[in-house]
Parts: structure tokens; C-alpha cells; sequence
């Protein structure tokens, strides 16, 4: 699964490049994007001097250095492995004021048009973090968002946080709308934990309480799963 979103990944940088001589990117995190980054890192023919990218999401009140971190996520699996990157912009969620970093984020990327994001569903069908009932109605590229119990649990599930109680209450996240201005969109998911999620963002109407429901109306997004997030699916959808 990572292998194939990687490469689809490649051929969408790529071809921007080709067209236009850069390319801009979104990255998420999490551990359904552990083997896209791997193998995106590693692919040949992608001139990363000419690679912009930006950040999906982080949380409020958090270092660099706590291991939860995303922005620590992404320097060890991306930042670090393509050294030479146009430019990246990181969340600094460790800022004390998070309208302010929405705000200097806001500037950044409303000049870039993004070519390629790279994203995930959560177990409460959250995109990016952008819980239910998610707001498909903003145009800010960055806000502030409170995070739901379900989402918190995911982090500490996932082995991110020894306690609920450790997990943030609140992220700065990429809204629903700045993702869905991308051209081009690919969804990983992976793990049995999804496939409920999973089941109801294809199968039930898109709706802001399965906020990645909405990726069924981007006219390029391409959905990647493994077996087990795809359990749930009826036959003719798997």
C-alpha cells in the first residue's frame, strides 16, 4: 500500500516539476503514512531543490522534542532524508499564541498552490484534525480546532502518549477546505482500527460528522488501503 501511494505520489511531484519547475506539498503523519514517506523518500527522478512543502497538522502547547511531536515526525522521516528542500514550513505548535501561528501560516500558503496532499482518515473519520462535526465551510488555510475524546484516544493508541490525559486538547490544523484546494489528493489508510471509519466516509452521504467523507467530491483523489482498513467494505466497493 505504501509502496503504490508512494509511487503515485512521485509521478504527481514530478510531473508538477516538469510543468512548472516546482512543486508544492502537503504531508500528514501518523502511522498509516510510515511507509508512503519511506518509500517516497527513497524514489529516484524527484528534485527535492524544488520542493516546497507544507505541514497538515500539530498540536497546541507542544515541543519539538516530546516524541508526539509531528514536526519531529517529519524531520526524521522527511526533512532530514531529502536534505536540500526548496523550503518547508513546519506548525509551531509550542507558540503562545496559536491564532498568531495560524495567522503567519495563513500569509505563507495562500501564495502557493498545493500540488499534492498527502493524507489519512482517523478513527473518528477526522481529516487532518478536523473532528466531527468539522467545519466544511471555512476559507482559512490554518485554524485552531479542540479535539474530540475519540481522537485523543487514537493518539494514545497508537502509542504516542502513555495517558489520555497527556494527549492535547487542541491542534492547529489545515481546514477541510485549504485541503480540498489541493489539485491532487492521496489518502493511506491502514489497520483494522479504520475500517469502520473507512466503511462510513464511502458508504454513508458525505457529511461534516465523517469529515473525510468530503474527498469523494475532489475530482483527483486516489484512496489507498490495506486489507484490514478495507475489511468493512461491501464487495462491490472493496
Amino acid at each position: 500500500m505504501g509502496e503504490s501511494a508512494a509511487g503515485e505520489a512521485a509521478k504527481v511531484i514530478i510531473a508538477a516539476i516538469k510543468k512548472k519547475g516546482y512543486a508544492t506539498i502537503v504531508l500528514a503523519t501518523g502511522t498509516s503514512q510510515f511507509e508512503v514517506l519511506y518509500y517516497l523518500v527513497g524514489h529516484p527522478g524527484i528534485d527535492w531543490s524544488r520542493v516546497t512543502m507544507f505541514h497538515l497538522d500539530e498540536y497546541v502547547g507542544m515541543t519539538e522534542a516530546h516524541p508526539a511531536s509531528f514536526r519531529k515526525y517529519l524531520m526524521e522521516r522527511f526533512i532530514r532524508k531529502v536534505p536540500g528542500l526548496e523550503a518547508y514550513h513546519l506548525i509551531d505548535g509550542g507558540r503562545l499564541e496559536p491564532v498568531e501561528e495560524c495567522r503567519r501560516l495563513n500569509g505563507i500558503i495562500s501564495k502557493h498552490q498545493v500540488d499534492l496532499a498527502l493524507v489519512g482518515i482517523g478513527e473518528n473519520g477526522h481529516l487532518a484534525f478536523n473532528d466531527p462535526p468539522a467545519d466544511f465551510k471555512t476559507t482559512d488555510p490554518y485554524i485552531l480546532v479542540s479535539l474530540d475524546e475519540a481522537c485523543r484516544k487514537q493518539q494514545m493508541g497508537e502509542g504516542w502518549f502513555e495517558t489520555l490525559e497527556e494527549v492535547p486538547v487542541r491542534a492547529i490544523s489545515m481546514s477541510v477546505r485549504q485541503i480540498m484546494k489541493s489539485r491532487h489528493i492521496i489518502c493511506s489508510v491502514s489497520d483494522r482500527r479504520k475500517a469502520e471509519a473507512v466503511k462510513n466516509c464511502l458508504e454513508e452521504p458525505v457529511s461534516n460528522l465523517r469529515p473525510a467523507s468530503i474527498l469523494r467530491e475532489h475530482p483527483n483523489c486516489s484512496l489507498y488501503l490495506d486489507r484490514e482498513s478495507a475489511s468493512l467494505l461491501s464487495s462491490g466497493k472493496k
